[in-house]
């Protein structure tokens, strides 16, 4: 077989034996100095199997790693049910902290908490560096020096980008609930809460019995008494794992008892 004839040919090949995507250079090293072809050459191979692609189940797709033979997004779903585990689900609040890094990094997670205006959780940050979709590119130069969060290329290449110019600007976002659905992402209900914590206030307010004058100490001391009584906690952070029960559930369970 001649490289130069079958250049095509091989690239594909490569590709599907790879099972990872592969750099211009990584192709290169298939072949010896005399048969290497031209970058620009290689390149052209590889626009030509990704058109031939098109229209098939599976794609030839440049991400920020190299080159890939991959699903392609319409089959996916279907493709999915070959695993008996399950994709791992993520929530909401996991989901908007990674999307402030991507659009916003360098950023603190100091930063992140006061336009999120909740908390970040610990448990949120370890699975992004676990998941090796952020990392820490350095430190803020001010008292305390908190670490800086910035995307990576495993980032890019779990959502198909070549790049963090392909992200899509802020006005071309769909409702993040759409987003979710198609991801299979779990969303806790975090608006339920504070909507849910304000009627179980007015429902309070409406069960209190009117005061009765002619029993001046009893209404001291019940007032006393509902004083000392705590106010409804406000949910701080949305985040929950598959199988635990949100605040939103709670509230329900409370009122249907």
């Amino acid at each position: 077989m001649n490289p130069s004839d079958n250049l095509k040919q091989i690239v594909e090949a490569a590709l599907l034996a790879s099972g990872k995507a592969m750099t211009l250079d990584k192709i290169l090293e298939l072949f010896d100095e005399m048969e290497q072809p031209e970058k620009k050459d290689l390149r052209a191979v590889l626009q030509e199997l990704s058109e031939d692609y098109a229209d098939r189940g599976i794609e030839i797709k440049e991400v920020a790693s190299g080159w890939r033979i991959q699903v392609s997004r319409e089959c996916a779903p279907w493709v999915s049910r070959l695993w008996e585990e399950k994709p791992g689900r993520y929530s909401r609040a996991l989901m908007e902290t990674l999307a402030l890094i991507a659009y916003r990094q360098p950023i603190t997670r100091g930063e992140i908490e006061d336009i999120r205006g909740v908390s970040v959780s610990t448990h949120i940050m370890r699975t992004l560096l676990e998941r090796e979709w952020v990392r820490v590119v350095g430190q803020r130069d001010v008292p305390g020096k908190p670490s800086l969060y910035g995307t990576t290329r495993e980032f890019l290449d779990y959502f198909g980008l070549k790049s963090l110019d392909e992200l899509p600007t802020l006005a071309e976002i769909r409702d993040l609930d759409v987003i979710n659905e198609e991801l299979n992402l779990q969303e806790p209900d975090g608006g339920a809460v504070e909507q849910t914590t304000d009627e179980q206030k007015a429902s309070d307010q409406e069960e209190m019995p009117a005061p009765d004058t002619s029993e001046t100490t009893g209404e001291e001391n019940s007032r006393e008494e509902h004083a000392l009584e705590p106010e409804p906690e406000t949910e701080t952070e949305t985040e929950t794992e598959p199988g635990t029960m949100t605040a939103a559930d709670m509230d329900t369970d409370e009122k249907q008892t």
